[in-house]
């Protein structure tokens, strides 16, 4: 019997060798995981800002319902919808002519993100910045943006802080700006959302 650095080689018996493929098999499948993230809207915020000449305007939207999932090799399905009706900046004024005038929000009650893909892969535990594509739909048109992200995950949960810039007076949406009165015509956006992890594993057909 051959010898390797001075021992010898030992030969496993049939069915040990057939226990340590299928726990390799095992472990392979289990990394193999579709993930499904719920959002949770008692921990999810989405707030705006918004510049003027005089002050900056700070104001929110409730979320109405979100849940992602994303496969092994990053690609995403399903959204984020956001209730364009609840959009509220402190001042009934300000937000009845952004309600008529901008947003539109009797005729486009939602904004929604619905995401495609990650850029970049995040650790399954811990902190991760990453980039995330898809569709931007605000006012009845979809737009392509990518967004960048802050991931945290743990075994049940996780955590994202999302920010960015919708250029709404670019996108179609009115200014409201008067003579006297000067306003940005572009938006900044903070999401905080969090809720639970779901691990589900994938079956291949092949």
């Amino acid at each position: 019997m051959g010898t390797i650095d001075g021992m010898k080689r030992t030969k496993f018996p049939t069915y040990l060798r057939s226990a340590a493929a299928v726990a390799i098999a095992g472990s392979l499948l289990a990394a193999a995981q579709d993930t499904a993230f719920r959002l949770d809207p008692a921990q999810t915020s989405v707030k705006f800002t918004l510049s003027d000449v005089l002050h900056t305007v700070h104001g929110t939207f409730k979320l109405k319902n979100g849940m992602l999932e994303m496969d092994p090799q990053g690609n995403l399905s399903g959204d984020i919808v956001v209730d364009a009706k609840s959009g509220d900046s402190g001042s009934a004024m300000r937000d009845r002519k952004m309600h008529k005038e901008v947003l539109e929000s009797a005729s486009y009650p939602e904004i929604a993100f619905r995401p495609d893909r990650i850029d970049v892969k995040f650790a399954s535990e811990g902190k991760s910045s990453v980039l995330v594509h898809g569709m931007f739909n605000i006012h009845g048109v979809d737009r392509e943006i990518t967004v960048p992200a802050q991931v945290e995950m743990s075994a049940d949960h996780w955590t994202a802080a999302v920010h960015f810039t919708v250029p709404y007076a670019k996108w179609g949406m009115k200014n409201p700006s008067t003579l006297f009165l000067r306003v940005s015509d572009t938006v900044e956006i903070d999401l905080q959302a969090a809720g639970n992890v779901v691990r589900n594993s994938t079956n291949s057909s092949q």
